[in-house]
């Protein structure tokens, strides 16, 4: 019996800086488990392809051996043809890091062709760095490019996306079997020559195709349609995020066309079962949440007799076999928030599976990505942190959670202080008042750099709605809290969500440009609210006010729904303002106009006090009296304690200040002791104190314990690192 051997296959396009994580988990775990699995980014390698010297000659030769009329932007480039030649394999291995001595060069007048993303974007603050100069031009010039081979040659390609519209409210198979019968494009070429030379390499005896998002799907299948040309005998199966929300009614036979099979939720146990199946140890309806075709049906079988994997079972992702040097940096903007996006590799990982809130009415909460919830333990994580440091020698960890839990990224910050361990870290959260000064405190000095969190319509009245359990000043709040941390702010806006009026969309601009101008949020952006099969408001869109209209399934995608709202309005102009505001907000422009402003059309005067912002944040409460279940953390070197005849002085190097506190004898050595206590170090045995433990413990009555929280000294200490979390 042959050994099974997986090639798992990312197929165009996401981004650009860093491979989609979905493979390198799977291919983690099925080597966990002794199963020879190998990956490819398809989407990079068609990207090199295209730019590429000899893949821009022969763009620039179909372009010019068009039978129509050229837009005006393709006539201009034609004439540019050498410049683009001579400068693009410069621009690549520079937005690849590998020749960072030519940013100087790319940014010298008349070095690169400057084509109609260009205009109005050639000048830059001065504090702008000469790099970062370099990064937003070869930026524009390869959007320039990419515009060129969309308007031209390639409708479907895009810089992040690859045919899009065909997976979009794709309830019928038609439009992408269109596609598919269409003679190949020159990026579908390049796709496929990027594919041969892997399946050449592997000699698989099972492919898998990762679509995480509907910019994915038409690769995929075009990937598929090759494969089943030239080796119709190799399985194929396709999984992943799109397939997980939009394919689970799949009915329509012509899919199985493409594809043997289709796996939903996560994939560790479906393609175990399906390598079992496939060596002949497994029935077809014993498969683990798979869908394939017999006799022209198409079937679902899930056999729930083998469990999920936990989350110390999966193992731990890698990124073995993805050229990770070869990925490019896409600057469209210098927000240094917005960049982290589009900028460097950042290993990923999950702190928690699925999202220990799953209320909001706008979400699958049904669905087991977001449903199952699960932490991983904080050693196993940790363990994964130094696996793929060793692997990757990068330190820079994204984590991809719904949304991180605050208990489990304490856990997790402490481990990472005690360990030592020195990496920079991202990822999503929620508005939680969890997340107080000094937790967020404590994620900074782990490494946290940023955050990710929804504020949504920035409503109450619609927060309360959505049941998203938090409300505009408690984010305010929080988002001050992470500031004074020194840790960025990124906000995901929702426009249109049912029964919101014009009046609301408006007052919520009204608190995201007070945000911004307050530096409480360094990025956000406004998407229109879908109402989605899977969530609240699909499952029930009569109670939530709106009327669905389609579109009528069949046999293919089943998720976004068009719907009525029969109380809000939300004109496409209204969007259209919110998104002008908002790209003027993430280079600090416009934070002290007037809203209405961004609007083309008459909008109502906001109801939103214009100090909002800075009143609250004046009423802060700053107090000591804290739960007796909050711990201490001590983030300095160890004190250095000093006994004179009258009082004991102790020498404090904080995180955050260098301080001297002189106190009695038997204060100073308490809080000397408390403080070593306190301290994360490497194989600590002691665990950290609890409030109420030092309140026991204090030399002196409880009343006087009260009086010396009031203290200077405590104070003090306080500001130099010392932490209640």
């Amino acid at each position: 019996m042959t050994a099974p051997r997986v090639l798992l296959l990312i197929p165009p396009l996401t981004q650009l800086n860093t491979p989609y994580p979905s493979t390198a988990y799977l291919t983690g775990f099925l080597q966990s488990q002794e199963i020879a699995c190998e990956q490819a980014d398809l989407g990079i390698e068609m990207v090199l392809r295209l730019f590429s010297h000899d893949g821009l000659r022969k763009i620039f030769h179909l372009v010019r051996h068009r039978q129509d009329r050229l837009p005006e932007q393709a006539l201009a480039m034609l004439a540019d043809e050498e410049a683009y030649l001579s400068t693009i394999e410069t621009v690549v291995s520079f937005l690849q890091g590998k020749n960072p001595a030519a940013a100087g060069q790319i940014i010298h007048p008349g070095f690169l062709p400057q084509g109609f993303r260009f205009h109005g974007k050639t000048r830059f603050e001065k504090s702008v760095s000469i790099e970062d100069r370099a990064k937003h031009w070869g930026t524009l010039y390869l959007e320039d490019l990419a515009d060129l081979v969309q308007a031209t040659v390639s409708p479907s390609f895009a810089l992040s996306r690859y045919a899009e519209h065909l997976a979009h409210s794709a309830s019928s198979f038609d439009r992408l079997a269109s596609a598919l019968n269409e003679p190949l494009s020159v990026t579908d070429e390049f796709l496929l020559e990027a594919l041969w030379p892997h399946l050449d390499r592997v000699q698989p005896t099972l492919v898998g195709l990762s679509v995480p998002f509907p910019g994915n799907l038409y690769g995929a299948f075009r990937i598929a349609q090759a494969i089943k040309q030239n080796r119709p005998n190799l399985p194929i199966v396709l999984g992943g995020g799109y397939a997980n929300t939009e394919l689970r009614r799949v009915s329509d036979p012509r899919v199985f066309d493409y594809l043997d099979f289709i796996t939903l939720d996560d994939g560790e146990r479906p393609i175990l079962s399906l390598l079992e199946h496939l060596s002949g140890q497994r029935r077809h309806r014993n498969l683990c949440r798979t869908f394939y075709r017999k006799n022209d049906r198409v079937l679902f079988a899930d056999d729930q007799s083998s469990p999920n994997f936990s989350m110390s079972e999966v193992g731990c992702p890698t990124y073995r076999g993805l050229p990770l040097d070869r990925y490019l940096t896409i600057l469209d903007s210098t927000n240094p928030m917005h960049r982290l996006w589009s900028e460097g590799h950042w290993n990923k990982l999950t702190v928690a599976h699925g999202c220990y809130w799953k209320q909001c009415t706008f979400c699958d909460v049904g669905l087991d990505y977001i449903g199952r919830y699960e932490t991983t333990p904080t050693e196993r994580l940790i363990q994964q942190i130094e696996q793929l440091i060793a692997e990757t020698g990068q330190c820079g960890f994204h984590f991809v959670d719904e949304a991180a839990p605050p208990a489990a990224l304490k856990a997790l910050a402490l481990g990472l202080l005690e360990r030592e361990i020195d990496i920079t870290w991202w990822g999503n959260i929620r508005f939680e008042e969890a997340f107080s000064p000094d937790l967020c405190k404590l994620l900074a000095a782990s490494g946290c750099i940023a955050v990710t969190a929804g504020l949504e319509a920035a409503s109450d009245r619609l927060l309360d709605k959505m049941k998203k359990g938090i409300t505009v000043d408690q984010t305010a709040l929080v988002a001050a809290a992470f500031k004074d941390a020194g840790i960025m702010i990124h906000a995901y806006l929702m426009y249109g969500f049912p029964s919101e009026t014009i009046q609301e969309a408006v007052d919520a601009l009204e608190r995201v440009r007070q945000l911004f101008k307050a530096d409480l949020m360094q990025s956000a952006f406004w998407h229109r609210f879908t109402t989605t099969a899977h969530s609240p408001v699909g499952l029930d869109p009569k109670a939530n006010g709106l009327r669905i209209l389609g579109p009528e399934f069949e046999g293919f995608a089943d998720n976004d729904l068009i719907h009525r709202d029969r109380i809000g309005k939300s004109p496409a102009w209204l969007g259209e303002g919110l998104r002008r505001s908002m790209l003027n907000f993430l280079e600090g422009r416009g934070l002290t106009l007037d809203v209405r402003q961004w609007f083309d059309h008459e909008v109502p005067t906001p109801n939103v006090p214009t100090n909002w912002v800075r009143t609250l944040l004046r009423k802060r409460a700053i107090t000591d009296a804290l739960p007796l279940e909050r711990r201490l953390v001590w983030l300095g070197n160890r004190p250095v304690l000093a006994a004179h005849a009258s009082h004991i002085t102790l020498t404090l190097q904080g995180r955050f200040a260098d301080t001297v506190i002189r106190l009695p004898h038997a204060q100073g050595q308490w809080l000397h002791h408390i403080l070593t206590q306190a301290a994360p170090r490497k194989h600590k045995t002691t665990p950290y104190p609890w409030i109420r433990d030092i309140q026991a413990s204090f030399p002196g009555a409880p009343e006087h314990f009260v009086a010396f929280l009031q203290s200077p000294a405590w104070k003090e200490a306080r500001a130099a690192g010392l932490l209640l979390v």
